[in-house]
């Protein structure tokens, strides 16, 4: 017993350390992605970037709907890089999937980017930030 409680005590330093270490900017966040089964067949057979960009996109519309797109998808009506994605979110939750980013890797990039950088811990106005200066040579924003 005397064993014991000397451990405890002398790893109870170390607690402090441990749990800042976890909150580091090194930190990995986790993010979350839609199970594959949501998902139209089209979208599950894709190359696993792509599919992994739809399963984000329906995840986490927020994230994607943060940034603007630069792929020249403007023109079709998108008004952010989640359009590249979902056509329409309708109320009952069933979801209109977008097949443009099955063939955009400009879309399928800029939202690789978001995922990266929300893993880093990333804000979303910081996020919004990168996007818009390293993709905006591509072509007109959507926002």
């Amino acid at each position: 017993m005397k064993q014991y409680v000397r451990s405890v005590l002398l790893a109870l330093p170390l607690v402090p350390i441990l749990l800042t270490s976890a909150c580091s900017p090194g930190a990995v966040h986790e993010i979350q992605l839609a199970p594959l089964s949501e998902l139209p067949a089209q979208m599950q057979n894709a190359a696993p970037r792509i599919r992994e960009a739809y399963q984000f996109a329906v995840a986490n519309p927020a994230a994607l709907q943060n940034v603007p797109c630069y792929c020249g998808c403007v023109g079709m009506g998108h008004n952010n890089n989640y359009a590249c994605y979902i056509k329409e979110a309708r109320a009952d939750g069933t979801l209109v999937f977008d097949e443009h980013a099955l063939n955009c890797l400009v879309c399928v990039d800029i939202s690789q980017d978001v995922m990266r950088l929300s893993r880093e811990g990333k804000s979303a106005p910081a996020i919004r930030s990168f996007v818009i200066s390293n993709y905006s040579r591509f072509g007109p924003p959507t926002q």
